[in-house]
């Protein structure tokens, strides 16, 4: 179906960036704004709004970074606020909590 017809989508880029780091802890902000078809600086901007928010944490690993998902944090909307996130990558990821918990260690 052609995204432009409707001009609406059912993730946001926040849902895509947090989807594109649960596939990849250690991904360039570079690979998961070519996963998310978001230029570089929207991205980095999610991922700042995503750590603000609680949602993953960073750490440096030589010139890389590493994330860390939060996987308890609660989504947003107040229809899902008593979902975690953890709900919405497993559906996403096709990957249960206990494997999204270590692919982020």
């Amino acid at each position: 179906m052609d995204q432009q017809a409707g001009g609406w989508d059912f993730l946001t880029n926040h849902a895509r960036v947090l989807l594109a780091i649960a596939r990849d802890p250690a991904a360039r902000i570079r690979d998961i704004a070519a996963a998310c078809h978001i230029t570089e600086r929207t991205a980095q901007n999610i991922v700042g709004d995503l750590e603000q928010a609680g949602y993953l944490s960073r750490e440096r690993e030589g010139r890389r970074t590493r994330y860390t998902l939060r996987l308890d944090g609660r989504l947003r909307h107040p229809a899902e606020a008593h979902l975690p996130v953890s709900a919405l990558l497993e559906v996403f990821t096709g990957r249960d909590r206990e494997d999204l918990s270590s692919a982020g260690e």
